[in-house]
């Protein structure tokens, strides 16, 4: 069953979705060589502790993290830990998420570490990001579910290959439904599988966590020994943005985006929802 929310648990989703706005601009901005990802971690847990809000990541089927810091050719789920220093030129993925009220919010960003990044990396970035864009612009009330998932994949598609050769869409993680627990139903896949059929309806109330995941290489990974940590198998770097997001009566509202999504939907030609918090 998918989980239809009211205005009023939106909103409260809304307070959840600006809590995770700020880890991120906190983290992203700490996030320098030398750091340590236990240290972002740290930070995280200082952000929520000011908002009153609760991690959902922490303790979450016994994750040790506030965050997830996943560095290079770790795709997702990499542990903030003491011994990992972030060094210039690393690419770095920070997912976060805050419960607030019982409600939930999730989003990721890549960040670049330093500096040395060639042109082939804030590519990758960019790519991935922008293909989130293109999800959330089709989370159109009467489409299907199938309609996010085409847009991820044609926009990443249509893009200039890589000197690499082609951009790996992560197969075995993707998107979610996402409110009174922080994983729900549907599943959202970041490409088309037709055998999995349209999906559910696109109606108001649905809210969905959207997390393209991009490699520079292939689309498989493996998970290590600690249980959690995701990286592709053939050690190719890789990018990861997200956001929680929920469709209105009066169309997507951006949980996790500070302006609730309205410059960058704005770019695509759509009206973001009123803010309930503004």
């Amino acid at each position: 069953m998918v989980e239809l929310k009211t205005p009023e648990q939106i909103a409260s989703m809304r307070a959840a979705g600006l809590v995770v706005a700020e880890m991120h601009r906190r983290c992203a901005e700490a996030a320098v060589p030398g750091a340590t990802t236990k240290e972002l971690d740290e930070i995280a847990a200082r952000v929520l502790a000011d908002h009153g809000a609760k991690p959902n990541f922490l303790g979450y089927g016994g994750f040790p993290g506030n965050i997830c810091t996943s560095v290079n050719e770790v795709v997702v789920h990499g542990i903030p830990t003491e011994n990992r220093v972030l060094a210039s030129g690393d690419i770095l993925s920070i997912d976060a998420g805050a419960i607030v009220d019982g409600w939930h919010a999730d989003a990721a960003v890549t960040v670049f570490v330093g500096e040395g990044h060639g042109a082939e990396l804030t590519e990758l970035s960019r790519v991935t990001e922008d293909s989130l864009w293109a999800g959330i612009a089709a989370m159109r009330k009467g489409g299907r579910l199938v309609d996010i998932s085409r847009a991820i994949e044609g926009y990443v598609r249509r893009q200039p290959r890589p000197a690499s050769g082609r951009y790996g869409i992560i197969e075995d993680y993707g998107g979610h439904g996402i409110g009174s627990q922080m994983h729900m139903d549907p599943h959202l896949l970041n490409y088309v599988d037709r055998r999995r059929g349209r999906g559910p309806k696109l109606v108001p109330g649905m809210c969905l966590a959207i997390e393209p995941m991009l490699s520079l290489g292939t689309s498989k990974t493996h998970v290590l020994s600690d249980d959690w940590t995701v990286k592709t198998n053939d050690g190719s770097w890789s990018a990861h943005w997200e956001h929680s997001v929920a469709l209105t009566e009066a169309g997507p509202l951006v949980l996790t985006a500070p302006d609730g999504g309205r410059e960058r939907l704005a770019r695509l030609g759509i009206t973001a929802a009123p803010d309930p918090l503004a």
